[in-house]
């Protein structure tokens, strides 16, 4: 399958919230739909599920319109909306035939995830008495109980510690796996980075960047290197970095525990490591730089929520 989200607009009370949304995304992969609080990622979400219609666009499912009912979705909101006082087995096989199981494949299905998932002993417990990681594997399970093609994940290690967090991302990469179709989203960009091959970034109902990851990365590395030295502290370093090296550098600033160069294009990198070595700098690291997603993210958003 390929999803297409072409062009989409969405407005509230004559505000205009999303600005023309593009992206897409194929079974097998999962894309990364990325911003800060209040950027659009939910109202895309729920435009894709349907709960909101969108003012201008289409959205496509293998060439042809997006008809919400003819496909299943799993769909894990950020905000958990299971029923506490009903008992864990009673509310998945519930959801499971809203979705349009029989009883008998609700009930199977069912305890086959809370098997996965490490939680069977608590069939019988209502959910509030459970713990809040285990309350938000209950969530999960109930989302692939019908075996959905397409997975929306919103903020799903929530609550996790790292046992349940490994659980959780095996899950993830055995439905990536599986040929489904899912989009991820998430504030901790270390796991965007391992499940993500593409990556969308929106800000203020604009997407300000859009791709495939390693190649966003490669882009946002171009012509930049790190170093640092034994002999120098960072500040001075990057000071004498500056004052030698104006002609073949565009850029110098301290970054974390680097010094991080951009070149000028025609610069060649040893160049610049042996006039360091020339004028006693003792270096410790160099290296061609490759930001983190987290990186990219700060760039391209940057400033206060």
């Amino acid at each position: 399958m390929k999803l297409e989200v072409k062009n989409i607009k969405k407005s509230f009370n004559e505000k205009e919230v999303l600005h023309g949304i593009s992206f897409e995304v194929d079974s097998g992969k999962a894309l990364g739909l990325l911003g800060r609080n209040g950027a659009g990622k939910t109202t895309t979400i729920r435009i894709l599920m349907d709960v909101f219609k969108a003012n201008t666009g289409e959205i496509l499912l293998d060439g042809k319109p997006f008809v919400r009912k003819n496909i299943q979705i799993g769909y894990l909101p950020e905000e958990r909306g299971l029923y506490p006082k009903k008992t864990v087995i009673e509310q998945m096989m519930y959801l499971g035939e809203l979705r349009g199981l029989s009883s008998k494949e609700s009930k199977t299905n069912s305890d086959q995830w809370l098997k996965r998932l490490g939680i069977e002993e608590y069939r019988k417990s209502k959910l509030e008495t459970l713990s809040k990681g285990n309350q938000q594997k209950v969530q999960l399970a109930q989302i692939l109980v019908a075996n959905p093609d397409i997975v929306i994940l919103d903020e799903p290690f929530s609550g996790l510690d790292p046992v349940n967090s490994k659980i959780l991302k095996d899950v993830i990469l055995e439905l990536i796996q599986e040929g489904k179709l899912v989009i991820f989203s998430s504030h901790q960009m270390s796991y965007v980075e391992e499940f993500c091959q593409d990556i969308i970034i929106i800000d203020k109902g604009n997407v300000i960047l859009s791709g495939n990851l390693k190649q966003v990365k490669h882009q946002f590395g171009e012509n930049r290197i790190f170093i640092s030295a034994n002999n120098y502290s960072l500040v001075e370093l990057c000071e004498m970095i500056k004052q030698n090296l104006n002609g073949q550098i565009k850029h110098a600033e301290v970054f974390k525990d680097i010094v991080l160069l951009e070149l000028q294009v025609d610069c060649v990198r040893n160049d610049i490591v042996s006039k360091l070595i020339q004028q006693g700098i003792d270096i410790e690291k160099f290296g061609v730089y490759e930001p983190s997603l987290t990186d990219i993210f700060v760039k391209e958003v940057g400033g206060e929520e």
